[in-house]
C-alpha cells in the first residue's frame, strides 16, 4: 500500500536513534534516494509480498503481525518513533528470498520514512562495509550453526529412539526362542507319554475319548479366564489336594499350569469318568503336555505379534514409503511416537490418554509432527524426572473451535513465568549443558506454525504443565494431501 508523499526533512530523519550518527550529507542522501509517506489508518504492506521497502516511524502507531493458520496473531505494537520494520535484511541481496516477513498496519494517521531496499543495501554496503560482513556472518552462522544442531539433535533423538526400540523388541524375541526351546522338550515328552499309553491294552473307545479329552482340553486353553490372584489360588489348591487324592505324582506342579489354561476340578472329574483308573495318572500327564505346549504357543504368538507390533510402529514413526504429505489420523501418530519412546518414558511414569476417537484425519507431514510428538514428550518425561520422577504424562486430543487440539501434559515442576516467552526461542535450553539443545521447541513451532499453519502454547503451573497444539482441519490452497494407500 502506497501512502502520500510528504516533504523529507533530513534534520528530523537525522533526529531518530537509527541515522542519529549520520553525517549531514549522509543525511541529504537518504532524503534524495528515499521519501517520507504519510499513511491512514489501514494496512502498509503484507506478509510473504516481496520487500521491496525499508519502513522507519517518524510518527504515528504501528502494528506488526504474522499469519497463523487462518489469524493473524499480533507481534508488535507500537508507537515509539524510530522503530523499524520491512526490508531488515535487504543487505543479503539474493542469498536470502527477499519476503516480508510479517505485516504491518498502522492504527492511526502515522507518517514513515520509507527507502527502497536496493538503496538501503547500498547505503550499509557503503557506509557500514565492516558492519555488513558483521551481520552477515552473524545471520548465516546462526543458520549454519542452527542446523548442525538441529541434524546433531536429530542424531542423538535417533539414537535414543534406536536403543529403546532395540530393547523393546529383545524381550519378545528372547521370550519367543525361551518359549520355542520349552515347546520342544514338551512336544518330545508328549511323544513319549503317548507311547507309553499306545503300549498299554486300550481299547479304540477309550483312546477315542481320551483324543475327544484332549481336543476339548486345547479349547478351553484358549477360552482360559483371567483371575484374580485369591482365585487363582484357590483353584491351585484344590486342584493339588484333587490330584493328590487320586495319586498322581507332582500334583503342585501340574496344579498352576491347569489353573492356568482355566481346568477345575470339575473338568478333571470328566476326565476321570472317561478313562481307566489306571489310566488316570498317565492321561493327566498327557493333558498336562498338552496344556503346556497350548500355553508356550500362545507365548510365541504373542511375542512374534508384539515384534510385529513394533516393526509397523517404527513404519508409522518414521513414515517410510509414505507421502510426504497426506491426510492422517494423530492418534496413530501419538501412538506410534509414545510407542517409540515407551524405553526413555519408563515405568515410573504413567502415560494417561485420553483421545477424542471421533475427530477425523488431518492433512499433515506426518513425519515432521512424530518430531513434535517426540520433543514434547521428551521435555515432558525431563520435567517429570527433575521432580523427582514419579508422575504422569497425559496426551489428549479434542476439537478447539475449528482445530484439532494435541495436549500434552505433565506433573513437573511448571515452567517459570518469567522464562515463558523465551522457551520458543533458539539455542534457549533450561537442561545442564550437554542435555539439551535449546532447538527442540523452536523446532516444534517452525513445524507447527510455519509448516502446518497450526498453533504451539504453553499454559503452565507446578504440578500442571501443558504444551498445546492446534492443527487444521483443511489444507491451505496451495497444498493438496494425499490419501494413505
Amino acid at each position: 500500500m502506497s501512502g502520500r508523499v510528504l516533504p523529507c526533512s533530513p534534520q528530523e530523519i537525522g533526529s531518530l536513534f537509527l541515522f542519529e550518527k549520520l553525517s549531514p550529507e549522509q543525511l541529504g542522501q537518504l532524503c534524495s534516494k528515499g521519501r517520507v509517506e504519510g499513511f491512514e489508518p489501514g494496512p502498509v504492506y503484507t506478509e510473504g509480498d516481496p520487500a521491496t521497502c525499508f519502513y522507519v516511524m517518524l510518527e504515528g502507531s504501528l502494528v506488526l503481525s504474522r499469519r497463523v493458520g487462518g489469524d493473524d496473531v499480533e507481534v508488535t505494537r507500537t508507537s515509539q518513533q524510530g522503530v523499524y520494520a520491512g526490508a531488515v535484511q535487504a543487505y543479503l541481496g539474493d542469498r536470502v528470498r527477499q519476503v516480508y516477513a510479517n505485516s504491518m498496519r498502522v492504527t492511526e494517521p502515522s507518517r514513515f520514512f520509507v527507502l527502497p531496499a536496493e538503496k538501503f543495501a547500498a547505503f550499509m554496503e557503503e557506509w557500514f562495509p565492516m558492519a555488513v560482513h558483521l551481520l552477515e556472518g552473524l545471520f548465516w552462522g546462526s543458520k549454519n550453526t542452527q542446523r548442525a544442531v538441529g541434524q546433531r539433535e536429530r542424531l542423538l533423538a535417533l539414537g535414543s529412539l534406536s536403543a529403546g526400540l532395540t530393547h523393546e523388541l529383545n524381550n519378545p524375541a528372547a521370550a519367543a526362542v525361551r518359549a520355542t526351546a520349552t515347546l520342544r522338550e514338551r512336544v518330545g515328552k508328549m511323544r513319549h507319554k503317548l507311547a507309553v499309553i499306545s503300549q498299554g491294552s486300550y481299547s479304540p473307545e477309550v483312546m477315542a475319548n481320551l483324543i475327544d479329552i484332549q481336543e476339548r482340553t486345547a479349547e478351553r486353553v484358549a477360552k482360559a479366564p483371567t483371575l484374580s490372584p485369591l482365585e487363582a489360588s484357590d483353584r491351585e489348591d484344590a486342584l493339588s489336594d484333587w490330584l493328590d487324592d487320586h495319586d498322581i505324582q507332582e500334583g503342585w506342579r501340574i496344579a498352576p499350569t491347569f489353573v492356568q489354561a482355566g481346568l477345575d476340578v470339575d473338568w478333571l472329574e470328566q476326565v476321570a469318568a472317561a478313562v481307566d483308573e489306571d489310566l488316570l495318572p498317565n492321561a493327566i500327564g498327557w493333558l498336562n503336555y498338552t496344556v503346556e505346549t497350548e500355553l508356550l504357543m500362545d507365548e510365541i504368538n504373542d511375542s512374534t505379534a508384539r515384534i510385529s507390533h513394533l516393526v509397523d510402529a517404527a513404519k508409522q514413526y518414521s513414515q517410510l514409503d509414505r507421502a510426504p504429505y497426506q491426510v492422517a489420523d494423530v492418534h496413530e501418530l501419538l501412538d506410534s511416537t509414545l510407542l517409540m519412546l515407551s524405553g526413555k518414558i519408563g515405568e515410573r511414569i504413567k502415560v494417561v490418554k485420553d483421545y477424542d476417537r471421533t475427530l477425523p484425519k488431518i492433512p499433515s507431514y506426518p513425519a515432521e509432527l512424530n518430531q513434535v510428538w517426540t520433543n514434547l514428550i521428551d521435555n515432558a518425561v525431563a520435567a517429570v524426572n527433575s521432580a523427582g520422577g514419579d508422575g504422569t504424562l497425559t496426551v489428549r486430543t479434542a476439537l478447539e473451535h475449528d482445530q484439532l487440539l494435541v495436549e500434552f501434559r505433565d506433573t513437573g515442576p511448571g515452567v517459570p513465568r518469567e522464562i515463558r516467552d523465551r522457551i520458543f526461542d533458539p539455542f534457549f535450553t533450561t537442561k545442564p549443558v550437554g542435555e539439551g539443545t535449546g532447538l527442540g521447541l523452536d523446532i516444534s513451532w517452525r513445524i507447527v506454525v510455519n509448516k502446518h499453519h497450526g498453533t504451539l502454547r504453553v499454559e503452565s503451573e507446578p504440578g500442571d504443565t501443558r504444551f498445546q497444539v492446534l492443527l487444521p482441519l483443511t489444507a491451505t490452497a496451495d497444498e493438496t494431501p494425499e490419501e494413505p494407500a
